[in-house]
């Protein structure tokens, strides 16, 4: 938002705005949020009156710094309307310089002499203040002032930083008429700025160079001391000749810029990694010039070593002007240990105090992110990661720590309106007792607050002093007062960006350290928001995934167990910790009162998995309904998998993942005569209880594992006592990296050895004893309680193939149904009987037999030693015969036909409440 032709400025926006409508749109979001605080400060736009100090110094060090620069930028914008000011981190005016220099006799006071102060808090939306609140470069047009005295004019500033602390120490800024905007501005105004930090760093390398004069001269002096013993010194970079590698020099710098830092006199024992001691000695020193510094040498013991030349440059600035130095001697004031015979002294650093502070604090800074990279992203939960985040950066960057993410981004997906919906993810402190909103509570925010800012911006901000953060406080007054009482007083947000999507805001809080945030510490705390974002962004992703997979998988398998006689069943199904599996169960009711149970499991993890899975399981249905043996089923399951792997393998060239393969244990169970027939591709045995406790494990045929193709699969028949129980398990439930499946295996059998728990019982008892606390790999369950078909429930006849004999058949079974007291069901049972006999007899292949079973429905049915079965047709009206099939399919409630080792089976079933 800038100039328009002759109107300056967003005026009517700001109208609205002072008359407190709102303002959705038109205005800058940094102007918009000064003005929000200034609003929040209470200034009046016509406010004239700023504060005055008169106590600055003129001849400060940015002043000095910034004088040659100020008097080129006065040069190059002679004649014009143009005004340069130079303001301190305070924001109080030091310098001006003018274009034409009548503007400093026609302006007032307040825009033409040094000392006054223009930061936001007392002169409203102008470019020194906001420079100092948005800490980059910034430009205020026309009525986007805050002040109506500054309505006609328009400005430029950047903060000025000393390189050295990362301290915003000043501001540089350009004002102009509004008629005078030019695109070049800002990029002149910044690369004034960077000639002025430039010669602040000159001035500290001025000031060291000056401390190493003076230690240069102490050494010439001590030179000449008779009393000097005979010591050596050298520069640092000469000790390798006294044993010292590139590595062992590294350490010294690192130690001696820790004694510097702390201004002390010192002797330090430093233990090198091959096992030499040095000894690290620092002394105070006082340059010609008034400049104080620290001293740091090395003493090594060992073999008297030649006199070498310094080379060593000062701690921080270029080399001292001139012709290398001669030959050194001990410096008077510090050579105490360097007297004894034998000793080799050098040259570490020199250097100010405050300098060796700021390389403590940077060296401190890139240890903290390089242990950043291993500690932050260990899993991948959204939660976990942020609290990785936080425990990182407490203590060493900030003392409070505080998340917020939307709660879309905790589900794994993205947030519609990330600044409406923030959730309280982390909180974490150097005290337990610290004062934010707690885990867990939903975080409004208002507009003008940091960490709305920070959101709507999706840059950071800093607030050095928060007691000037209004918009903070009017958030909430109370709860910033509690937080003041823990002595909170600096705060960084950052937003929480990664791959163009923002998953919330990190707030930094200081309270411990009296030394504010700042801008070294904004971008530390950015960088450490970028990686932990890129790690939640991964978290969110693969929640997603996972929660997909898992309701997949979950709609994949049974909701509910068919209605059955056979056996009692319970089950359970555990997702992996890391990621949704392709194991399943199923439980298949077949003719006869039989039933098939199969637990499987997928290779692999996630959607591919549970799709895979799905299919494998809807075909194992289907192959079931067929009346497959289990050998037979699984070697279709076995060449369905060859095949969906070899429709998907001319996919993985770009990239798709093709099927790896399946393990599955199938089994078939008829309560008529408790044989259990069955057949495993690679999975493990089940688990038999018998009636006493004792728990065995069947020896069944390993089978290859499905997917291979071409390999055949085994049958094994076990017959099982009455009231036994088969637990059906998939790998996930016994086996794991650290687990010994021998041990895993007995304690399942000590757990499963209660024979009088029900199915129900016992699963949750698995559960609970033998899976893991964190599983690795699905878990899928199957507990299945046999149960028998009573004898006088069954009756059964062989039949000769004689079709006079039918009708004996069909009074028998009559007498039967009487029996049972089944009369209702006489009629239909005779029909059907009559045609299946009658057909069996015609058709089939003796030996033929008649079987009625009294369970939860009447099944009849007629075995005979042929493999071909009838089928059911619609006969032609001028046909005599072809509907005994027909009448059959419309008496009974479900009919079929089934294949055995000896021939088939052709059954019908009629529901007992049919009559």
């Amino acid at each position: 938002m800038g100039v328009t032709g002759d109107e300056i400025g967003p005026a009517r926006s700001r109208e609205r705005f002072l008359l407190g409508e709102p303002v959705a749109s038109g205005v800058r979001s940094p102007i918009l949020n000064s003005w929000l605080r200034c609003r929040s400060l209470g200034l009046s736009p016509d406010q004239t009156e700023l504060p005055y100090r008169d106590d600055f110094d003129p001849d400060s060090r940015l002043v000095r710094a910034a004088a040659p620069v100020l008097d080129q930028l006065a040069s190059r914008f002679t004649g014009s309307q143009m005004n340069v000011s130079l303001a301190d981190g305070n924001g109080t005016v030091l310098e001006r310089r003018f274009g034409e220099p009548a503007l400093a006799h026609d302006l007032p006071p307040i825009q033409s002499v040094p000392g006054f102060v223009f930061a936001e808090r007392f002169a409203g939306t102008n470019g020194i203040g906001l420079a100092l609140a948005e800490r980059r470069l910034v430009q205020v047009y026309g009525a986007e002032h805050f002040a109506e005295r500054s309505q006609s004019n328009a400005c430029s500033a950047i903060p000025i930083r000393d390189q050295l602390s990362g301290h915003v120490v000043g501001v540089l800024c350009f004002g102009y008429p509004h008629g005078y905007e030019d695109p070049a501005l800002p990029a002149l105004v910044r690369r004034a700025a960077e000639t002025i930090e430039r010669r602040l760093m000159e001035q500290h390398s001025e000031r060291e160079r000056a401390l190493l004069r003076t230690y240069l001269d102490a050494s010439h002096l001590a030179r000449t001391d008779s009393a000097v013993g005979n010591g050596h010194l050298i520069g640092l970079d000469e000790l390798g000749d006294s044993g010292l590698d590139r590595s062992d020099q590294m350490i010294l710098k690192e130690k001696a810029t820790e004694l510097i830092s702390s201004t002390q006199r010192a002797a330090v024992e430093v233990a090198l990694p091959h096992g030499r001691g040095v000894t690290l000695m620092s002394s105070p020193l006082v340059s010609r010039s008034g400049v104080e510094g620290v001293v740091v040498e090395a003493v090594l013991s060992g073999d008297a070593a030649p006199v070498h030349h310094l080379s060593l440059l000062p701690h921080a600035g270029g080399p001292p002007s001139g012709p290398p130095p001669g030959p050194l001697a001990p410096p008077a004031a510090p050579a105490a240990a360097g007297h004894a015979r034998g000793k080799v002294r050098g040259l570490v650093l020199v250097g100010e105090p405050e300098v060796g502070k700021y390389a403590v604090a940077a060296r401190r800074r890139l240890e903290l992110l390089a242990e950043a990279s291993t500690r932050i992203g260990t899993t991948l939960d959204v939660a976990r990661t942020a609290w990785e985040l936080a425990e990182t950066a407490v203590p060493r960057l900030a003392d409070y720590v505080t998340i917020d993410v939307p709660e879309a981004v905790l589900r794994g997906e993205e947030s519609a309106d990330p600044r409406t919906e923030l959730h309280r993810t982390v909180v974490h402190g150097i005290r337990e007792d610290c004062p934010f909103y707690p885990v867990g509570q939903r975080v409004e925010l208002r507009p003008g607050t940091p960490h709305m800012r920070c959101l709507d911006s999706g840059q950071a901000v800093l607030e050095a002093d928060l007691r000037h953060g209004v918009g903070w406080i009017d958030q909430e007054p109370e709860h910033a007062r509690k937080i003041f009482a823990h002595n909170v007083h600096s705060l960084v947000c950052v937003p929480l960006l990664a791959r163009g999507v923002l998953l919330g805001v990190a707030s930094f809080y200081r309270s411990e350290d009296p030394a504010p945030f700042g801008d070294d510490d904004s971008w530390l705390a950015q960088e450490l928001a970028a990686r932990a974002a890129l790690c939640i962004d991964n978290a969110r992703r693969y929640t997603r995934e996972h929660t997909l997979a898992l309701a997949l998988q979950q709609s994949l398998l049974p909701h509910g167990v068919p209605e059955q006689g056979a056996v009692e069943v319970a089950h359970r199904y555990l997702p992996a910790e890391s990621g949704v599996g392709g194991d399943w169960f199923d439980v298949i009711p077949l003719s006869g009162t039989r039933v098939a149970m199969l637990v499987g499991d997928v290779v692999g993890h996630g959607l591919h998995a549970a799709a895979t899975m799905g299919r494998l399981r809807t075909a194992a249905r289907n192959f079931a309904e067929l009346e497959l043996a289990p050998d037979e089923l699984l070697t279709h399951l076995d060449n369905l998998l060859v095949r969906l792997d070899r429709e998907e393998g001319g996919e993985n060239d770009s990239g798709s993942t093709g099927i790896v393969g399946a393990t599955c244990l199938y089994a078939v169970y008829d309560p008529t005569t408790r044989q259990c027939t069955m057949a495993r591709a690679g999975h493990p045995p089940p688990a038999l209880v018998h009636p006493g406790g004792v728990v065995t494990f069947p020896d069944l045929p390993a089978g290859p594992p499905l997917g291979l193709g071409g390999l055949p699969f085994e049958t094994a028949e076990i017959q099982l006592p009455e009231g036994s129980t088969l637990v059906l398990y998939t790998d996930g439930l016994v086996e794991g990296r650290h687990r010994d499946i021998d041990v895993v295996l007995d304690q399942l059998s000590r757990v499963l050895s209660h024979p009088d728990r029900t199915p129900e019982d016992t699963c949750q008892a698995v559960i609970d004893a033998v899976a893991p606390d964190h599983p690795a790999d699905d878990i899928a369950l199957l507990v299945a309680r046999t149960r028998t078909v009573p004898a006088d429930r069954i009756a059964t006849w062989e039949v000769p193939a004689d079709p006079a004999l039918v009708s004996g058949i069909r009074a028998a079974a009559t007498r039967q149904l009487a029996d049972w007291g089944l009369d209702d069901l006489a009629f239909a049972a005779e029909l059907m009987l009559s045609e299946l006999v009658t057909n069996a007899v015609r058709y089939g292949t003796e030996p033929i037999q008649v079987r009625l079973v009294h369970d939860r429905t009447l099944i009849c049915e007629v075995a005979d030693a042929s493999s071909t079965a009838p089928h059911l047709r619609r006969a032609a009206t001028t046909e005599e015969g072809g509907r005994g099939l027909f009448l059959v399919a419309q008496l009974a409630h479900a009919w079929g036909t089934r294949y055995t080792t000896h021939g088939k089976v052709i059954w019908a079933e009629c529901a007992l409440d049919a009559a």
